[in-house]
């Protein structure tokens, strides 16, 4: 049963996170308790299906307040999904899109690429140090130390970042193989990516909590008390954050 197959790959690559990924977690939950700390912004940018990741983070019941999606319209599998794989390769768009988003020093930026290898990922990497910003790398250290970079410098994405999180991932993402189909099926760099991040994101919480410091966490508006909470969250983030 394929279904079945799947589900166990997840939760061994899950155990495998739980084995190796724990520390790194510590430390990126260390750079978004500080960027919180200093009422800073945590920004979260990734290109195509990694832009699931700046959602999953962003305006979510359980999640900061201060945080700031970097959705970018030519970078969305929407309308075209072949136009994000060219756009993600354009040299320089990565330094541009971050020069127009609400990013200061002493901000903490996540960045999502499983392959860590195209220019888009990398030069935004580039421009956040620039700009006095810490960087995460989200990505499949098996999967980027199998290609080569895609950027002029000849860096991948991990090499930039002052914290890795590998999502222990295959190259190629996917795990599930079938007679008759050359390349696998079934990627798990969503399901577990979002649970690395969201790992991060409590462990920040509870480091915050550590100093003292009670930090804003949206609500469920499908509660009660939901709308009347977020409502002043909104009120007091919008102009810092982009999206809302």
């Amino acid at each position: 049963m394929k279904a079945l197959e799947y589900l166990n790959k997840v939760e061994t690559i899950l155990k495998e996170v739980k084995g190796s990924q724990l520390q790194a977690i510590q430390q990126a939950a260390e750079l978004v308790a500080h960027t919180i700390e200093g009422s800073g912004l945590l920004h979260v940018f990734g290109c195509g299906h990694s832009q699931m990741y700046a959602e999953e983070l962003f305006y979510r019941a359980g999640g900061l307040v201060p945080v700031n999606a970097i959705l970018e319209p030519a970078l969305s599998l929407r309308p075209e999904a072949p136009k994000s794989t060219w756009f993600e390769r354009c040299p320089d768009y990565g330094k541009e899109i971050l020069k127009n988003e609400p990013a200061q020093p002493g901000d903490t930026l996540i960045i999502a690429s499983t392959s860590g290898r195209n220019a888009v990922p990398i030069d935004a990497a580039l421009q956040a140090k620039d700009m006095g910003l810490k960087v995460i790398a989200l990505t499949s250290m098996a999967f980027t130390r199998s290609v080569k970079s895609r950027h002029a410098s000849g860096k991948l994405l991990y090499e930039l970042a002052d914290v890795v999180l590998d999502n222990c991932g295959v190259s190629g993402d996917a795990v599930i193989g079938f007679e008759g189909i050359p390349f696998k099926a079934g990627p798990t760099s969503t399901v577990v990516g979002c649970a690395i991040l969201q790992a991060v994101i409590v462990e920040a919480i509870e480091k915050l909590l550590a100093r003292g410091i009670t930090p804003p966490v949206w609500v469920s508006s499908n509660l009660d008390q939901g709308d009347q909470i977020n409502s002043r969250y909104i009120k007091e983030y919008r102009g810092r954050v982009k999206c809302l």
